[in-house]
């Protein structure tokens, strides 16, 4: 996996580049500035950008929106942002894109190496990597602002959280302890509830409910 990395604070980049490469992937630039980032990827078309958000010269949102144009400009290179913050807005815009190979990970909640190169991955295979506590935000809005959500029983809510996540029947399963016929009978009623047609395809699957919750 090729991979450009943009992060202002010199050792965190590092450390990425450090922990990518162990993994066995190829970081083929690194950037400290939005605009930087951009001109790498124009340039190399990396297969994966891990960016944080927040970058010169105001520290706001510059690392977001280079993030977004990224994947406007070039749709088949997947992008995760890290923050150490939950900002609804943010996970809001990503995802507003309609396509998958996005991401939204938390710094200080990345639990190990492997799992987050596994999100990486996951991200530049087209698929979606949500923090728990990215989807806890998005979840618990549209619960208070749309009817159907809130309608969802306690334990389809959890199911939800989980499938918004990514997560696949069996692992939902395993986490709050059910069977995986459980699981696909609570997802059938979610998607009845949400006027979701059900989809085989499991990235598909998460964007539909994803989708849903950016309307709130």
């Amino acid at each position: 996996m090729r991979v450009v990395i943009c992060e202002d604070e010199a050792l965190i980049r590092r450390g990425l580049e450090l922990v990518l490469r162990d993994g066995g992937h190829d970081v083929i630039d690194t950037a400290a500035d939005a605009s930087g980032l951009l001109e790498a990827v124009a340039k190399l078309q990396p297969d994966l950008v891990v960016t944080d958000i927040r970058m010169p010269p105001t520290h706001t949102d510059e690392g977001l929106i280079a993030a977004l144009e990224v994947r406007k400009s070039f749709p088949g290179t997947g992008v995760v942002v890290l923050s150490q913050h939950v900002q609804r807005r943010y996970a809001k815009e990503l995802l507003a894109l309609g396509t998958g190979g996005v991401g939204y990970l938390l710094k200080q909640r990345i639990a190990g190496v492997d799992s987050f190169l596994a999100d990486l991955v996951h991200v530049a295979d087209g698929g979606t990597a949500l923090d728990p506590e990215v989807v806890a935000v998005m979840v618990g809005r549209a619960r208070h602002s749309e009817r159907a959500i809130g309608e969802l029983t306690p334990r389809q809510q959890e199911v939800l959280s989980l499938v918004a996540e990514g997560r696949s029947n069996a692992s939902i399963a395993a986490a709050l302890f059910l069977t995986e016929k459980a699981v696909v009978q609570h997802v059938s009623r979610i998607y009845d509830a949400l006027g979701l047609t059900q989809d085989a395809d499991a990235h598909r699957r998460v964007q539909a409910v994803v989708q849903f919750l950016n309307r709130a």
